[in-house]
């Protein structure tokens, strides 16, 4: 039970104007762009810091695990303490994230770096908080809407902007141009934005949840690096096995008897949002191994099976795909209503599983992969949309926000794994002698991502089945 102070609920919250929307809008649009500048240019940062695919993988992922955890927990902290006061704070260890990516002289410090800067995630969460508390319903969603709309559009700049900073400067000033825009954004929304009263509950923060999901998926990230890399004995193999089960199984433990869990893993007794979770990890695995394979492909000299790209080039070639991605975002609810989940995740993954054996087989041409990037990233996002709508309508109203948040932590899970598991094809496939992966690795990369998406249909025909059993009964 949540105990809320008359004092608290009888404060009347000082309206915000424009300019203070403005200033959130401009900071969602500068973490946009810190966020995504990494995507196209991971195989410059591969070929400067001399690290493996499966190394470079690391990287991309680091924000993702970061954002993974701190996803659930930024909603509960600005609820507590003031979504003000928990979202300057956020900036400030994201900041010193940038920071410290921008100055970074070797993979160790960059991936610190990256976990730090994961803290961006609970922007938008917070930045909700506070519209929600300082406007009227009606103004408060038009807020909220350009707010993600100017972090997706941050993620295009990002894209953009990359190559031509890491070229013409150093791939340094890549992180340090949007952290700088983050710093001073920050501040402007610290001098425009009113303190938000803080809500007294005593529910408590799931720290040991937090902390556990961290070293679950830290393990698993660097066991998988090292074992495609290094070439571990079974023994050492096993070994890192059982750590990462330890860790899950501890985690999940502590979950079902946390009072207020960092994820309420009892939601997942209903068949609705097993499903969707299982749905949309599988989805986003697949995605995950395209979006990193396809820049890796890129990359690779023209001279062989590759096309020489340069970042800027790669950043031109992924943002259709980037657009393409957030057109789907807007469709994917339209969709479900019309069509039914079901019906929109075996469309796309039809969709996703025939444009990777294409590929496999063929991908001789810059069009064909940038064509690739833009239908598996429309058809993973009305995939994924249409899941997370279907299941907040199926849902009983109050476990709503347990229901998308166990969702949005399961996409980006499944994004981080199956952007790790193609760092570990290529770097299983690699050259000894040049370090680059052979053009066989990619066709593995490919047909593999197909072939986890296909299991999208294997699981839509046994839960059609189980649903189907349960309505007769």
């Amino acid at each position: 039970m949540k105990k809320t102070s008359v004092s608290e609920a009888e404060v009347s919250p000082v309206r915000i104007g424009r300019p203070a929307i403005g200033a959130l809008g401009v900071l969602a649009l500068a973490l946009g762009a810190l966020q995504s500048v990494v995507e196209p240019a991971l195989p410059l940062l591969q070929r400067e810091l001399g690290v493996s695919p499966a190394e470079g993988a690391l990287i991309a992922n680091a924000v993702l695990v970061a954002g993974a955890v701190v996803a659930p927990v930024a909603g509960k902290l600005g609820d507590r303490y003031g979504g003000k006061r928990v979202l300057v704070r956020l900036m400030a260890v994201v900041s010193v994230g940038g920071l410290l990516a921008c100055l970074a002289p070797n993979l160790p410090v960059l991936l610190l770096g990256q976990v730090l800067q994961g803290a961006m995630v609970g922007v938008l969460p917070l930045s909700f908080i506070l519209v929600r508390k300082h406007l009227p319903t009606g103004e408060s969603q038009v807020a909220i809407g350009l707010v993600v709309a100017l972090f997706t559009a941050g993620g295009m700049v990002g894209t953009l902007v990359a190559g031509p900073i890491a070229e013409r400067l150093s791939w340094h000033w890549m992180f340090a141009l949007p952290t700088i825009a983050v710093i001073a954004t920050t501040s402007v929304v610290t001098w425009l934005m009113p303190h938000d009263p803080p809500i007294r509950s005593d529910d408590r923060i799931d720290w040991p949840g937090v902390i556990l999901l961290s070293g679950t998926l830290l393990a698993f990230m660097l066991g998988l690096v090292t074992v495609t890399s290094a070439g571990l004995p079974p023994h050492a193999v096993g070994a890192l096995a059982v750590v990462v089960a330890a860790l899950a199984t501890g985690w999940v433990v502590v979950e079902r008897r946390a009072a207020s869990p960092m994820v309420d893993l009892r939601m997942l007794a209903q068949p609705v949002m097993w499903n969707a979770c299982l749905l949309t990890f599988v989805i986003t695995a697949s995605f995950g191994m395209v979006a990193f394979l396809l820049p890796q492909l890129f990359a690779v000299p023209a001279d062989g099976y590759g096309f020489g790209a340069g970042t800027t080039d790669i950043g031109l070639f992924l943002l259709p795909g980037a657009i393409a991605g957030a057109v789907s975002d807007s469709v994917g609810g339209i969709a479900a209503r019309r069509f039914g989940p079901r019906a929109v995740v075996v469309v796309g993954t039809v969709v996703t599983a025939a444009t990777m054996i294409a590929l496999a087989s063929t991908h001789t041409a810059a069009w064909q992969l940038v064509l690739a990037k833009v239908l598996t990233a429309f058809a993973a996002g009305i995939g994924t949309t249409a899941l997370l709508a279907g299941t907040a309508t199926a849902v009983e109203a109050g476990n709503t926000g347990i229901a998308t948040g166990l969702l949005v932590v399961t996409r980006v899970i499944g994004v981080a794994l199956g952007v790790q598991a193609g760092g570990a094809i290529l770097a299983a496939g690699a050259d000894p002698m040049t370090g680059r992966p052979d053009e066989s690795a990619f066709v593995t990369g490919f047909a593999a991502a197909g072939f986890v998406a296909a299991l999208s249909l294997l699981i839509v025909r046994i839960t059609k089945k189980e649903s189907g059993h349960d309505r007769e009964a």
